[in-house]
């Protein structure tokens, strides 16, 4: 039996950066999985398509596809924009669609690994305050998963850990660099909780110019190679809840 074709489904951006980053995280997933097919889409300003990838795949006599959005919280994109395209595709495929990619611990480490990457080490952890800056969303169900993050990492040793957002949301990052300032902690640190670079985490980046360290995002870091594949694993069994997603 084949396996399904992964389908990665990026939002995509008019920024070079993010299609460059997508494409990097995707060579890293081909790295821990040979042999499994994985594609690209986008749903807006890159090319191919979600829907062109789709059409190829079904020419290609293809007929197992887990679509996996890689996205880290479920807001709109994952609950409307996605299951909307998957729902055009050619009616021979067979498709699953993935969870998305958060709240995992896995990513809580990529965070820590781009901290770290960034000069923070281990014993700088009791007395660095971290901005979790997210994009930020109008779903409550998304906001109310980046509180959840940010409470359970400061468990782990943080002086302390804000969520903030880039759009949509309250408290900026600014803001959530003030009060860890005005809290005590020796040195602010803002993690950014985005996948790849564009408008938004441009946005994060200007908020911590009063922070003592930024951190790169996510990007191809190994951590969230192995959430994809997770998530793959997980989706291409065929169960009913994964069948009416």
């Amino acid at each position: 039996m084949h396996n399904p074709v992964l389908l990665v489904i990026a939002h995509g951006s008019r920024d070079a950066r993010h299609a460059a980053t997508v494409h990097a995280l995707v060579r890293r997933v081909r790295s821990l999985r040979p042999g499994l097919r994985v594609e690209t889409g986008f749903l807006d300003f890159n090319v191919p398509s979600v829907h062109g990838v789709l059409e190829s795949l079904a020419a290609q006599d293809v007929r197992d596809v887990v679509a996996l959005p890689l996205l880290l919280t479920r807001a709109f994109h994952a609950k409307a924009d996605i299951p909307a395209v998957l729902r055009e595709a050619p009616p021979r495929l067979r498709i699953r669609q993935a969870d998305v990619l958060g709240p995992s611990p896995l990513l809580t480490q990529a965070l820590e690994r781009r901290l770290y990457e960034a000069g923070l080490t281990p014993a700088d952890k009791s007395s660095t305050g971290v901005v979790l800056a997210s994009a930020g969303s109008t779903d409550p169900e998304a906001i109310a998963v980046i509180a959840d993050i940010a409470r359970e990492w400061r468990h782990t040793g943080w002086c302390a850990v804000r969520p903030a957002f880039a759009s949509a949301s309250l408290p900026r990052t600014e803001d959530a660099v003030r009060e860890l300032r005005a809290l005590g902690c020796a040195r602010v640190a803002v993690a950014p909780y985005v996948l790849a670079p564009g408008f938004l985490p441009d946005r994060i980046a200007r908020g911590a110019a009063g922070a003592d360290v930024l951190a790169e995002v996510l990007g191809p870091a190994p951590e969230v190679a192995r959430v994809v594949v997770e998530r793959y694993d997980r989706a291409r069994v065929p169960t009913p809840a994964a069948l009416g997603a």
